[in-house]
């Protein structure tokens, strides 16, 4: 698929869906109910590093970075603008999170964190479907796939099941939290970022998808 325009526009709507995304993990994330594929590895890697919870930013940064090392020696060509407006100011998302929870989660009851983490599920597939449609690069982890795929000569969709599974498995094994979000994201969070993708393709995107 040709790759988008490098608009404002486009870049700007870019970073909002890293937004969304980052406040989607990390709601997951305070809520308690486990972390999504990619979430767990962050979690996982500020659970072996001994940051705390509200430290989870700072270890997604840490990942982002060393999976774009990896892209710039095994997958250049796979690097761009959209790789950068994705991990620049990811970090900082998943902080936001992190305050964001705190002021508005007002007790540490069971139906508080059930929605919470319901709206984290929802905030991060929106974001996931604003980052893919403007179409202007790949995340960090994203690259990686395409990398394997490359090398393993295997369909997309065989190796991000491949992919997501050792995640999780990695991510639970250096301590991050496992539980019914990451059993639900890993099934319903591509049909759910599908629906949201063909809704921003017909009215927000249109002009620019042409």
């Amino acid at each position: 698929m040709e790759q988008g325009k490098i608009t404002g526009k486009n870049i700007f709507a870019a970073a909002f869906g890293v937004l969304l995304v980052g406040i989607g993990v990390a709601f997951n994330n305070c809520a308690g109910f486990g972390n999504d594929p990619v979430g767990i590895v962050y979690d996982g890697i500020r659970a072996v590093s001994g940051m705390n919870s509200e430290q989870l930013g700072m270890a997604s940064n840490v990942v982002n970075i060393a999976l774009l090392v990896i892209l710039l020696f095994a997958g250049r060509h796979y690097v761009s603008i959209g790789t950068f407006v994705y991990l620049v100011p990811y970090g900082f998302c998943v902080n936001m999170g992190n305050f964001l929870y705190r002021h508005l989660a007002f007790s540490d009851g069971f139906l508080v964190r059930v929605v919470f983490s319901v709206t984290g599920c929802t905030l991060l597939c929106l974001g996931v479907a604003i980052y893919i449609t403007v179409d202007i690069g790949v995340d960090p982890f994203t690259g990686v796939v395409l990398v394997l795929k490359d090398v393993l000569k295997k369909e997309y969709r065989y190796v991000k099941i491949g992919f997501d599974l050792t995640m999780v498995i990695l991510g639970t094994a250096l301590g991050g939290k496992l539980g019914v979000v990451t059993l639900i994201t890993a099934l319903a969070v591509g049909p759910v970022i599908q629906v949201f993708m063909g809704f921003l393709k017909k009215i927000w995107f249109k002009d620019d998808l042409k």
